[in-house]
């Protein structure tokens, strides 16, 4: 018996359980992610408009990505509907880039990764936050191109949606922006703006033409020792010619430059000297903004940042605009915290009156591999009471549950420095039977086209009760498990089946075999993570 006759009887056109991960499910992504929800979902997600922390713990399959998923599409609805009080999201899931570059630059070699990661800090976790911000805010600004995403909820402005996105940035930028800001943005492009697609000193120079940024102060330098070069290069040429032109009365041109070698000789040292001191502020400035790009090269240990590409950003900056300013040239959070304040500003400034950044999949870069040691090495600067709780940012921790055994055993300083008691926390993503039992039924809806899509009761043997459905569904505790076995279940009873003689029911004996195979299964891989 063929699968897709299985499903053609119960009028559904496509497999609802074939996937298994939110990021490549085209089912979840454009059905699901709109009406079917966790119970903790109010607590994770909050009010965009004045975001706010949580930390959510669950075991892989728990649905922790499709809540990311969920959250992004639910701010783009939020921001279409609310131009003036949108919420600027950040995903902080993909490591590999930032991890790889600390490891490079990291200073202890050693083969575990947790020893590695004992070494990163709060404020490198704060760069790494503050490359994404800026590299999308840029590319916004500087692309100024509507995006043709549409949203998966339904809302008041669902056209609009087809042609511009909720992070697209307002007219008339240079209004908005006043001088302070538009100098704070092209400093935190300098130092932070990661795009890969095309040159940044390209991207500079293009965000510095759209917002009007820079200042002709900062050409002065090299302006005036041209101008004496020139012009001393100018007098030469003007004494050679003169005694040149005064030599030809009698005088053979040889004579003429011999009297003009004369009269330059006894004052080459004060053409020299004009020369020489005219350079010196430039030099100067340009040993200064190399030596400033170099510890910033050298502190920002996520991202590589070449000392020489960014002193010449910097040279574009006049000795007023970069007096006093926080850069990333320091060991500490203190800068970070000025950096991430003037950022915030600026998106104020945009129509963005909150920060949110999605914490996801810390366990699947290369230097973790799903070690909980490194996990939690990694992940334990970011939770400080002062970072979460910093106004107009909200940070949602999506966090493997294995990470819980290690805040049970946490100190009394660890408690008082994080207050996990105000971050809103998730300990457990559980899923009770019923809620699971909804989740199939919402997946066979959105890949039924009848208005009376069939329950996954329907599916099985009237010989199981609900009860008995809802029973073996809390078993396989998340989402994904539930897949996997509803996938097998199936597939297992269309190969006891001719085409001859359907069945489009699944049996009791198929159902309870392949759970219990399953259950076995599964039972014997958390071990092995044990």
């Amino acid at each position: 018996m063929k699968l897709s006759d299985f499903l053609a009887k119960h009028k559904i056109r496509t497999n609802p359980f074939a996937e298994e991960d939110a990021q490549t499910d085209e089912v979840f992504k454009d059905h699901c992610i709109s009406n079917t929800y966790h119970p903790a979902w109010d607590k994770v997600y909050g009010n965009p408009s004045d975001p706010s922390t949580s930390i959510v713990f669950g075991e892989k399959g728990a649905g922790k990505t499709a809540l990311r998923l969920q959250v992004e599409e639910h701010i783009e609805a939020f921001n279409l509907e609310n131009p003036e009080k949108r919420c600027f999201t950040v995903s902080y899931d993909d490591l590999n880039p930032f991890l790889d570059q600390f490891k490079e630059r990291s200073r202890i070699r050693s083969k575990q990764p947790e020893k590695i990661l004992s070494q990163f800090q709060l404020w490198d976790h704060m760069d790494a936050i503050m490359s994404l911000a800026v590299t999308k805010l840029v590319s916004k600004i500087i692309d100024g191109k509507p995006s043709k995403k549409t949203s998966g909820i339904k809302t008041k402005k669902e056209e609009a949606a087809n042609t511009e996105d909720g992070h697209q940035m307002p007219k008339g930028i240079r209004k908005r922006l006043d001088s302070y800001q538009r100098r704070d943005l092209m400093l935190l492009a300098s130092c932070y703006d990661n795009a890969k697609s095309a040159p940044l000193p390209t991207r500079w120079n293009r965000l510095r033409f759209r917002i009007g940024g820079g200042s002709w102060q900062s050409w002065w330098p090299f302006s005036l020792a041209t101008k004496v070069t020139l012009g001393v290069v100018a007098a030469m040429i003007i004494l050679l010619v003169m005694d040149a032109k005064g030599g030809g009365d009698g005088e053979d041109a040889e004579a003429a430059f011999a009297h003009w070698d004369t009269c330059f000789k006894p004052y080459w040292w004060a053409y020299l000297g004009a020369v020489i001191l005219a350079w010196i502020p430039w030099l100067w400035r340009s040993a200064s903004r190399f030596m400033t790009a170099s510890s910033i090269s050298k502190r920002m240990r996520v991202l590589e940042r070449r000392p020489l590409p960014l002193s010449r950003s910097l040279m574009k900056f006049s000795g007023s605009q970069l007096a006093r300013q926080s850069l990333p040239n320091k060991d500490r959070t203190d800068d970070r915290y000025t950096l991430l304040s003037k950022l915030q500003g600026i998106l104020k400034s945009l129509g963005f009156s909150g920060l949110c950044v999605l914490v996801d999949r810390i366990d699947e870069p290369h230097l973790i591999t799903g070690s909980t040691e490194a996990m939690r090495a990694f992940i334990w600067p970011m939770l400080d009471n002062k970072f979460l709780k910093q106004e107009g940012l909200g940070i949602k921790f999506l966090l493997p549950k294995e990470l819980t055994e290690y805040i049970d055993r946490e100190d009394r300083d660890f408690y008082q420095r994080a207050r996990l008691d105000k971050q809103n926390m998730v300990p457990t993503l559980n899923w009770t039977g019923q809620a699971l039992f909804d989740v199939a039924n919402a997946r066979l809806a959105a890949c039924c086209d009848e208005e009376n899509a069939p329950k996954l009761s329907d599916l099985v043997s009237n010989d199981i009760s609900e009860t008995r459905l809802f029973e073996s569904l809390q078993t396989l505790r998340v989402p994904r498990h539930m897949f996997k076995f509803l996938f097998r279940a199936i597939a297992a009873h269309c190969t006891k089946h001719s085409d001859a003689s359907p069945e489009y029911r699944i049996g009791v004996d198929t159902f309870e075999t392949e759970l219990a195979m399953y259950r076995k299964e599964q039972d014997a891989a958390d071990r092995g993570l044990g």
